[in-house]
């Protein structure tokens, strides 16, 4: 097959960007040419603490040397296991220009964890805290507490001259290591990508034309060097010019605080997570909309939820700052597309929709074979181009599965990145993304896309962010639960939003069980820490009321506790406030069909939605003496369902 055949086989969006790499450097090598230019501008500050260019040059050349002296060297790993400050920001260039490559150790991470990447990673040096040096785990790499005199390294002081602060310069060239990071691993074990610098220092060139970054910018360091986003952050900043405002831990989970910082600061370019970005929404509502300083917010790590954002563009516009949409991968650098968000597209509830590859990027969507898929179907994301990384440390059986030769690519040797992320190309072109492919589950036959019914409850207009999960309860079902957090002032019921999503999703979609929560956990990475969410429940508390039930109301009872897998179910209960759906109902009817050996209508479940309310329905002999109003409702409840069904079927069909 050649070439030619394949790319006109793959649809136009998939290969929109073909442009050559552009010549790429190492980063020490940037950041000498940019501490030369900027010496005396301030590079990091922390707190009240200050370092100009000149200053890291200076504290960050000197620690390099320390490191050659250890052996490190182009390929060389060395650990930094430090919170964030700016004597990290030291440490990360000063391995650079040692010609090492880092290897960020996130305090935060449980012990087993750090053992682990140590383990495996087997770091020829340590760079940490005197306060933390006591629990890193036993290995045989050099320890140096950068706060303390135990190493003997003093990198306060600033002798050396611009631009010759980086003597002795290191060999590592553009395909050497600059770190390898570690991302979660589908069987528990973490995974270290290996990126080389010319990964990261065409990132900076090939957005460039977006962005325009230059010495004027103020960054935040918001997110964990363990976690890619602070890549960007960094190396952005100051192979820009820019000043990197470090942001404390404790400032990172505090909104409030957050916000103030960036006042403060008067910072220009912010990159958050949604969920990060939802919650400092919320603080942003009650302060005067003129103390930020913004030009520019990428978001990236989780999916965009466009609707929620509507309250922001309602005090700032789109125009400043521009919201800007970047899906992104550790294993291609960072990011891999470019969508500019507007309020329109904010107030049509458009759901995550990511744009354009960078231009020395290819994205493609494949099916199960490899192959292209069709406008309007889903397909994996392959990632293909100059960010994608070297591979996995120690998995070559991983390599081989995720890091592919790219069938697409005229160029020889080209490799794609299989993601396994889920997307789909629209008829105008837009790639809407859809999540992990492990984020589309399979409930009682039908395939569930949780990002679409996450859209669909942002659309209540009293929620204002929502999860959903796929929950396996003791009894073995798996059943949906949706967490949301509410607008200001409101408190929708679980029956409201089960009422509202009734008319756009098919019963088999519809949650269980609504959690709300007044703000998401989130990790250190800034994304939802769903571990950390309030385990849901069904039923009632206690039957406050069983002691006076009767004999029917006590067997309908038992057939609902059977079917929601609940210890206990009051006798005014409603079925779909304590975790019932319209196909948990099917199961009730049949059970209770059974129960009484004779026939029952569903409409009258519909209709009479508690057990007292059922039983006494039940209970009747005929529906003689029911009411003009009942009979309406059950009436509207059976066309509802039998509607609903409809569409589940033909959706399902259609899926299928």
């Amino acid at each position: 097959m050649t070439t030619t055949h394949l790319t006109e086989r793959v649809p136009e969006i998939e290969l929109a960007s073909k442009q050559t790499a552009p010549a790429a450097r190492p980063l020490w090598q940037i950041f000498d040419e940019v501490a030369a230019l900027y010496p005396e501008r301030v590079a990091v500050s922390f707190g009240r603490e200050r370092i100009t260019y000149r200053e890291l040059q200076g504290q960050a050349s000197r620690l390099a040397r320390q490191l050659r002296a250890l052996g490190v060297g182009p390929e060389v790993l060395v650990g930094v296991f430090m919170e964030r400050s700016a004597q990290a920001i030291v440490a990360l260039l000063g391995i650079l220009k040692a010609g090492g490559a880092y290897l960020p150790l996130d305090p935060a991470y449980p012990a087993d964890r750090i053992a682990m990447i140590v383990e495996d990673a087997k770091p020829a040096g340590m760079l940490t805290e005197s306060a933390l040096a006591g629990r890193l785990p036993a290995h045989g790499a050099n320890v140096i507490c950068l706060d303390g005199n135990a190493s003997g390294l003093e990198t306060n002081s600033c002798d050396d001259d611009l631009p010759g602060g980086n003597t002795d310069a290191p060999a590592s060239g553009p395909a050497n290591l600059a770190y390898v990071i570690y991302t979660s691993g589908s069987t528990g074990k973490p995974k270290g990508v290996m990126v080389t610098h010319a990964n990261v220092s065409r990132l900076l060139t090939a957005t460039d034309h977006w962005f325009h970054f230059g010495e004027n910018d103020v960054w935040t360091l918001f997110h964990s060097l363990a976690f890619d986003f602070s890549v960007w952050e960094i190396w952005g900043c100051l192979l820009c010019g820019g000043r990197l405002v470090v942001v404390p831990f404790a400032v990172s989970r505090s909104p409030e605080d957050f916000h103030d910082l960036l006042v403060r600061e008067q910072v220009t370019v912010l990159n958050q997570t949604p969920s990060a970005f939802y919650q400092l929404m919320q603080i942003d509502e009650a302060r005067p909309a003129t103390d930020l300083a913004l030009r520019v917010v990428v978001f990236g790590g989780e999916a965009l939820n466009f609707s929620a954002l509507r309250p922001w563009f309602a005090r700032h516009g789109d125009r400043k700052p521009r919201l800007i949409n970047m899906y992104g991968i550790t294993e291609t650098t960072v990011h891999v597309t470019y969508r500019e968000v507007t309020a329109s597209d904010a107030a049509g509830g458009e759901r995550s929709l990511i744009g354009v590859p960078i231009p020395d990027l290819q994205l493609y969507l494949l099916d199960e074979n490899r192959q292209p898929v069709a406008v309007d179907r889903v397909g994996e994301i392959y990632v293909g181009g100059a960010g994608v990384a070297r591979g996995y440390l120690n998995r070559p059986e991983l390599n081989a599965e995720r890091f592919l030769a790219d069938p697409f690519s005229a160029i020889p040797g080209s490799r794609m990145y299989k993601s396994g992320d889920l997307a789909r190309r629209l008829a105008d072109g837009e790639v809407e993304y859809l999540g992990r492919g492990d984020a589309q589950v399979k409930i009682q036959g039908f395939r569930i896309e949780l990002g679409e019914v996450e859209a669909a409850i942002v659309g209540h207009p009293g929620i204002r962010e929502a999860r959903v999960i796929a929950h396996t309860d003791a009894t073995g079902n798996k059943r949906l639960v949706a967490y949301f957090v509410p607008q200001a002032g409101a408190n929708p019921s679980a029956r409201e939003i089960g009422e509202f999503l009734s008319g756009t999703l098919p019963p088999w979609m519809l949650p269980s069980v609504y959690l709300l929560i007044a703000a998401f956990p989130l990790t250190p990475n800034g994304k939802v820490d769903y571990a950390a969410l309030p385990a849901p429940t069904v039923g009632s508390v206690k039957d406050e009321n069983s002691a006076k039930a009767t004999d029917l109301e006590a067997e309908v009872a038992g057939v609902w506790k059977a079917v929601l897998g609940a210890e206990h179910v009051g006798l005014d209960d409603n079925f779909f406030d304590i975790g019932g759906t319209s196909l948990l109902l099917v199961a009730v009817h049949t059970k209770l069909q059974l129960l009484f050996t004779r026939k029952i209508s569903i409409a009258d479940l519909f209709g009479y939605t508690t057990v007292r309310t059922l039983s006494a329905r039940l209970g009747q002999v005929s529906d003689a003496g029911m009411g003009q109003s009942q009979k309406a409702l059950v009436q509207t409840q059976a066309q509802k369902q039998k509607a609903a069904f409809a569409r589940a079927r033909a959706t399902n069909k259609a899926a299928r």
